[in-house]
C-alpha cells in the first residue's frame, strides 16, 4: 500500500459516483446520486459547482462541447451545458421503479454501457445495458451492484463487476460495436474482508485502476488481474476513478458518506473527491454517439 491522496473537492457527497473529463471545455463533472446533484469543476481548480437535476442521476459522459448525456433512474437524457435544459433520449427501466441508473462508461466507437440496480440493492435487480445511436439492448442481468464498466482503448475488451459478489469480469468486445463477444471470465476476485469492487477506468497502456469500496484503496490491476499496485486513499467508501489534466495524467477518484455515522470521526474526509499523486498514462472517454 502506498501513497495518500489529496483533496480536489471538499463538498461532501452523500453517493459521489460517474467522474468523467470534459477535455474540451477543461472540466470534471461527476455526481451525488443521492444528492441529485451534478457536480462541475475546472481541472485547474476553483469553486466546484453544484447543479439541481430533477432525477437521480449516476453517470455523465460527454456528446460535444455543448451537450452532456446523463444516466439516470428512468433514462438516458441530453443535458445543455449552458441552459441546463434536459430532455429525456431514451427510456430504460422506466417501467421498474424499483431500480435506479449506476455505474457506466463509454466504449470507443461510442456507445455506452449502463448499469441499473436495485434501488435498495435488492439481489438480482441489476443489469447492464448497450446503447447506440438510439438503440437500447440488455446485455447482463441477475447482477446486484453493476460496476466497474471499462474499455480497453483498441475496443477489444470490456470489464465489468458485481460489487456484491466481489468479482471483476473481462469479456471481448466487438471494436465496431461495442457488443460483447463470447463469455465472459473472471479478472479479479476481491476478498469481501478486504471490501468491494466499484467504478474503473483503463489507461492508455490497458491497466486497470479501480475503487475499492469499503478498503479506502484505489487499485491497479495489469492485464492478467495481477493487482499490482494499492494507494490508500482518505475514505473508506471510494467509488470511481477518472482521469483529467490536459494529458489525462492525473486520477481524481470519488466517494461516499452513504450509511456512515454522521459524526465520522473515524472517517472525516468521506465523500470527498480526491486527486491521486501519481503521474498515470491515461486517456480521455470518448464521445457517446447519440445518432
Amino acid at each position: 500500500m502506498s501513497g495518500w491522496a489529496g483533496i480536489f473537492c471538499d463538498r461532501a457527497c452523500i453517493l459521489g459516483e460517474g467522474p468523467a473529463a470534459h477535455p474540451g471545455l477543461g472540466r470534471l463533472y461527476w455526481l451525488d446520486i443521492l444528492g441529485k446533484h451534478l457536480c462541475e469543476r475546472p481541472f485547474s481548480g476553483g469553486a466546484t459547482t453544484l447543479h439541481d437535476l430533477p432525477v437521480m442521476a449516476s453517470m455523465v459522459a460527454r456528446v460535444d462541447d455543448a451537450t452532456l448525456l446523463l444516466g439516470a433512474e428512468d433514462g438516458l437524457y441530453l443535458r445543455d451545458i449552458d441552459s441546463g435544459r434536459m430532455r429525456l433520449l431514451a427510456a430504460l427501466e422506466a417501467d421498474r421503479p424499483e431500480t435506479r441508473s449506476n455505474d457506466g462508461r463509454v466504449h470507443p466507437c461510442g456507445a455506452l454501457w449502463l448499469g441499473t440496480m436495485g434501488r435498495e440493492a435488492q439481489a438480482g435487480y441489476g443489469a447492464i445495458h448497450w446503447f447506440f445511436r438510439g438503440e437500447v439492448r440488455t446485455l447482463f442481468t441477475g447482477l446486484t451492484i453493476p460496476n466497474a464498466i471499462a474499455f480497453a482503448a483498441d475496443g477489444t475488451h470490456a470489464i465489468f463487476a458485481d460489487s456484491e459478489a466481489g468479482t471483476i469480469w473481462r469479456v471481448a468486445t466487438d471494436p465496431a460495436t461495442g457488443l460483447p463477444v463470447g463469455d465472459r471470465k473472471v479478472f479479479v476476485q476481491v476478498p469481501a474482508s478486504e471490501g468491494a469492487p466499484d467504478g474503473a477506468v483503463i489507461g492508455a497502456e490497458g491497466l486497470v485502476w479501480n475503487a475499492r469500496w469499503g478498503g479506502a484503496s484505489l487499485d491497479a490491476y495489469g492485464p492478467d488481474g495481477t493487482r499490482v499496485r494499492s494507494i490508500a486513499m482518505p475514505a473508506r467508501q471510494v467509488t470511481c476513478p477518472a482521469f483529467i489534466g490536459p494529458d489525462a495524467d492525473t486520477l481524481v477518484v470519488t466517494s461516499a458518506t452513504e450509511g456512515l455515522d454522521p459524526d465520522r470521526t473515524d472517517d472525516r474526509f468521506a465523500g470527498r473527491t480526491f486527486t491521486v499523486p501519481v503521474k498515470v498514462k491515461g486517456r480521455f472517454e470518448p464521445v457517446v454517439r447519440v445518432e
